[in-house]
């Protein structure tokens, strides 16, 4: 029996700490109350092959489609091969997937797929569902005591060894919990802290999104792969950045620029059903040539759109808007991390003993653009893949309480901040420049300014130590201030990393691939070899 921290509750966490509970120590920290992450906002399904008319091949070929052939083919297959069996689990853990008149399960077509394979709950509740029946498994197995659950948890980094003759290894992570700096030791630490969308000024993701698995992964020297690509899906509300389900569009909704007429069959012939990286692009650039003001997303013609879509329709009705009535504005809106820390199909990362689910890793299904409802489905199948290989690894140890220790010392700066990006900006101010600079669109020029404001804020630590916090979202002096810093502060020194991470590899791919859009230079037919590019940018 091994001790194992959980980070994150989402599907994927959910998924590993019930797959382990009952044959190790298992301790899950969430940041926020339990299941509140990015799969109870989901209002997409879950795509999966179940019934005689699809094919695992005709999944795995619309998932490689989609990722542009940026895709690990391999990992490809063993997340399309495990998607029904994957499902069926979730239905025996209390998910109700809808029904269609017979009674059998409703299969819902999206953006790229060939066939409807995308199963529901609720109509567009489907993340809700799924959070909520993994959340109370959950808290029976706490009851049980066979798992500790530590809300309210901020994970704040990665415990390593530090044996020069031994690999590199997870020993633990060092977390904000009631205004302290604990820490908790572990034989294997599983990431699920999902995604980075608050890095964006527009985005679909929760507040608690701010990449802090990601970072703390890089801090521990963690591989990372794919930053370049994030996903900007196509509708959402303009300002509260509410998401409009792809699945609108699937059941016959049309987008029309301002003067109502359809532009997508012009871009491309699969028209509103394109992959989400092709539709962004079109939105993005379509409503560039109306001075900024939004296209819209035409439902009226859908019956029954209203109980189709309960979730959408109620959240529509909060700004005066109604779908079966109304043309709804829509614009892009950073929305899913195709990048993250890079693992094998089994979750193992570089670091022995850290594996990593979920959005916060990059297994390869997704390639340059992630397939339409593929995100919740790898959250369950790598992370029921991960538990197994954590089970086959088992160091034996004793099934002890995992152990608490107070990390704070109130002498000596606190050694975990050290490697903390230093950044002078605020976080709305960050927001704002990877936007202009990361978002749908992106240039050399653009991304060198990124780096370079980036940079100016660590220069601007250095050469004034004032280690004093403010409330705007401006990181305290994290490497020599010796009080625990805010969650805030934490979490945007976490974005600043990345947003710095994420334009060096940006900067590095020099052609446009699936969402990644350069518009400096055309598509790459030599593809020079990504590897000596990243180097060259790195060292800019």
């Amino acid at each position: 029996m091994s001790r194992v921290i959980v980070a994150g509750s989402g599907i994927a966490g959910l998924t590993a700490a019930l797959c382990l509970s009952g044959r190790h120590t298992v301790t899950l920290v969430t940041k926020d109350r339990l299941g509140e992450s990015n799969t109870e906002w989901a209002q997409g399904g879950i795509a999966g092959v179940i019934g005689p008319d699809d094919t695992v091949a005709s999944h795995i070929a619309d998932t490689l489609t989609a990722g542009a052939g940026h895709c690990d083919p391999e990992a490809v297959r063993t997340l399309c091969e495990a998607g029904g069996d994957e499902i069926v689990s979730l239905a025996e853990a209390g998910v109700e997937f809808d029904t269609d008149q017979t009674g059998a399960w409703a299969r819902g077509m999206e953006g790229a797929h060939s066939y409807p394979r995308i199963f529901h709950s609720g109509g567009d509740a489907t993340g809700r569902a799924i959070s909520t029946a993994l959340a109370e498994k959950l808290r029976a197995e706490v009851a049980a005591g066979r798992v500790t659950l530590l809300e309210d948890t901020m994970l704040v980094d990665i415990v390593t060894s530090d044996d020069e003759h031994r690999p590199v290894r997870a020993t633990g992570i060092t977390v904000l919990r009631n205004g302290r700096v604990e820490t908790l030791t572990a034989d294997a630490v599983v990431l699920a802290t999902g995604g980075a969308g608050q890095l964006f000024a527009h985005t679909t993701n929760p507040a608690a999104a701010t990449g802090d698995g990601l970072a703390a992964a890089i801090r521990a020297g963690a591989e990372v792969a794919d930053l370049e690509f994030f996903q900007f899906h196509p509708t959402t509300l303009p300002g509260p950045g509410f998401l409009i389900s792809e699945a609108v569009r699937g059941a016959g909704a049309l987008l029309l620029n301002e003067q109502g007429r359809r532009f997508m069959y012009d871009v491309d012939d699969r028209a509103e059903l394109a992959s989400r990286d092709v539709v962004a692009l079109a939105l993005h650039r379509r409503q560039a040539a109306q001075d900024g003001r939004p296209c819209f997303l035409d439902a009226r013609a859908i019956p029954d759109v209203e109980a189709k879509f309960p979730s959408i329709t109620a959240g529509l009705a909060a700004y005066g808007l109604d779908l079966s009535r109304d043309l709804i504005p829509v614009t892009p809106a950073a929305h899913y991390f195709m990048g993250g820390v890079a693992t094998d199909r089994d979750g193992r990362t570089s670091v022995e003993g850290l594996f990593a689910i979920g959005e916060v890793a990059c297994t390869g299904v997704h390639g340059a653009n992630r397939l339409a409802s593929n995100s919740l489905l790898e959250g369950a199948v790598f992370a029921t893949r991960a538990a197994g290989a954590i089970d086959a690894q088992s160091t034996h140890t004793n099934d002890a309480d995992l152990a608490f220790e107070d990390s704070v010392n109130h002498e000596l700066p606190l050694p975990q901040f050290g490697s903390f990006h230093q950044t002078a900006l605020t976080r709305t101010e960050l927001q704002a420049l990877t936007w202009a600079h990361l978002g749908v669109e992106r240039t050399a020029e653009g991304l060198r300014t990124l780096l370079d404001r980036l940079g100016d804020g660590a220069r601007n630590h250095r050469d004034h130590d004032s280690g004093s916090a403010s409330h705007d979202g401006r990181g305290d002096d994290l490497s020599t201030n010796h009080a625990v810093p805010s969650v805030q502060a934490l979490e945007t020194a976490n974005l600043a990393l990345i947003a710095e991470y994420m334009a060096r590899h940006a900067l590095a791919r020099e052609h446009s691939l699936g969402a990644h859009t350069r518009t400096d230079t055309h598509t790459d037919t030599t593809r020079t070899s990504h590897t000596a590019l990243l180097q060259e940018a790195t060292a800019c």
